[in-house]
């Protein structure tokens, strides 16, 4: 497993001290979110190339995460998504990721739906989803990156069934990855975790992981929602991407929760291979 930490973890931390700060407590990877702070979408080549050249010194893998809450307008949270009017200033802070993506060497970027606006008929929604994603994998195909799309509670895609669904809308393309939140598998999914795991391995690029309870959409430290994490990352046996910790709120303490987190992690691995020995 490559054990990574989502940056948005880190907001009280500049991106140099965040990664350094990983790599100390074992991590291999980092999830950089694009955003106030640590590294935004306008940042210039000099800059990318600094951070990319630390990735390296420090031994950590890289993916690129678009979810910063008010990256693009400072009043409205995720505005403008896909689905809006304005999509285009979303359009260009995605394409802008994908090039700072190439040039930190991260293969993925993550993207989701957004929200549907209610204005905007569902099946307006969808055509203006399918129609800017296109032009991403457009995109995509160009910079030689994979897009990693995150199915989120509550917006237009918003578990596995939907991503299958846009991915079959656009032809199954080769760079239209998917993006796994395990605890989202528990918050809405119909099935138990390690069958959510197994459905999406064929397409998965990036997996996010936490601990969730049924029917909340609340990001908790390890241990603290319902999700038995030993047969899920058994599941996720020859994944070869990154695992990353989603804790965004849990800043204040972030260096004590990667700490934690970490240790967790491998404990409910070497549980889950252990459990896979005595079969």
């Amino acid at each position: 497993m490559i054990w990574a930490y989502c940056t948005n973890g880190f907001r009280d931390h500049p991106l140099d001290q965040t990664l350094e700060v990983l790599a100390d407590l074992g991590y291999t990877g980092a999830a950089v979110t694009l955003d106030h702070g640590h590294l935004m979408p306008g940042a210039s080549p000099a800059e990318v190339g600094r951070i990319a050249a630390l990735a390296r010194r420090l031994g950590l893998a890289l993916a690129v995460e678009t979810g910063g809450r008010y990256t693009l307008d400072p009043r409205r949270k995720h505005f403008p998504t896909l689905l809006h009017d304005e999509a285009e200033v979303r359009v260009h802070l995605l394409c802008r990721a994908m090039r700072i993506a190439a040039d930190l060497g991260a293969p993925v970027v993550h993207l989701w739906s957004g929200i549907r606006p209610p204005e905007v008929p569902e099946q307006q929604a969808w055509d203006r989803l399918v129609r800017q994603c296109e032009r991403l994998l457009s995109e995509a195909d160009k910079v030689g990156v994979t897009l990693g799309f995150e199915p989120e509670p509550g917006m237009l895609v918003a578990d596995l069934a939907g991503y299958e669904r846009l991915r079959d809308l656009l032809g199954g393309h080769p760079r239209f990855g998917l993006t796994l939140d395990i605890g989202h598998c528990r918050c809405l999914e119909p099935y138990d975790v390690p069958e959510c795991v197994e459905r999406a391995l064929p397409h998965l690029v990036h997996v996010q992981i936490e601990d969730m309870r049924r029917g909340v959409h609340e990001h908790l430290e390890f241990g603290e929602g319902e999700i038995d994490f030993p047969p899920a990352l058994a599941a996720l046996d020859g994944f070869g991407g990154l695992v990353a910790v989603e804790l965004a709120r849990h800043s204040h303490a972030a260096p004590e929760v990667a700490r934690r987190s970490i240790d967790f992690l491998r404990r409910a691995h070497d549980m889950a291979v252990a459990g896979r020995s005595r079969r």
